[in-house]
């Protein structure tokens, strides 16, 4: 029988319990985010009613039309994917989270939009932490400077860092790209005036050696929902 969504995010939440007792973590430390991306408003239902309130979305109008089909005012939405100059005023609209933010044009424009009435916008600085020229994010040479000018924006308030690095089955690569994450982390909580507190790394192939690393998010589809639908 192919294990049901409540069973898959019970396996998972038992597995980060686990990885949080064996690295010494604090309970609780390391939160779920279910990347919703292609999947069906039924398909996020069914992991809200299993207990789930993160979700990831990387596709923008596919995000829209989820956020206002379900209209559950306690799930917290997270924008995950890449961010062009054109779709900033509705994310700065419609999400609690982005994670995807590496030019300071984006998060201007992010800031200038969100909604008075709303908290400011929770950030992650996205970082290139494998300098692949296939993926977006700052590098980590930039990092400082970026995140002190968008920790200055008011509508914005700057919660850390997020990475998304080159595939690897090693365990021993895995923890040596998140070891370089959480040390830019603690570079820039030296240096900044704010303190930062998130590490959004690691997915279902990865997941243990980022806890082990200190991720504050795992974000993880497959892994809970099966394999992606066709967008």
């Amino acid at each position: 029988m192919t294990a049901t969504i409540n069973q898959n995010i019970a396996l998972l939440r038992k597995q980060i319990s686990s990885a949080e007792q064996r690295y010494q973590r604090n309970s609780g430390s390391v939160q779920l985010i279910a990347v919703s991306k292609t999947q069906p408003a039924t398909k996020l239902l069914e992991a809200y009613n299993a207990g789930q309130r993160l979700f990831g979305e990387n596709y923008l109008q596919e995000a829209l039309d989820k956020i206002t089909e379900l209209k559950l005012p306690d799930i917290e939405w997270h924008f995950i994917g890449p961010i062009q100059s054109n779709k900033t005023r509705a994310i700065a609209t419609h999400f609690d989270w982005v994670h995807s933010v590496d030019r300071l044009k984006v998060a201007r424009r992010l800031n200038e939009q969100r909604p008075d009435e709303l908290a400011p916008l929770n950030i992650c600085l996205q970082i290139n932490i494998s300098a692949e020229d296939s993926k977006s994010g700052a590098s980590a040479n930039e990092a400082l400077v970026l995140a002190n000018q968008i920790s200055k924006l008011p509508r914005l308030a700057l919660r850390g860092l997020m990475a998304i690095p080159s595939h690897s089955d090693n365990v021993i690569e895995q923890r040596k790209t998140f070891s370089a994450m959480r040390q830019l982390f603690q570079t820039l909580n030296e240096t900044l005036p704010i303190q930062l507190d998130t590490l959004s790394m690691g997915m279902s192939g990865d997941m243990d050696a980022a806890i082990a690393e200190g991720t504050t998010m795992v974000r993880i589809g497959t892994g809970i929902f099966g394999a992606r639908q066709t967008p």
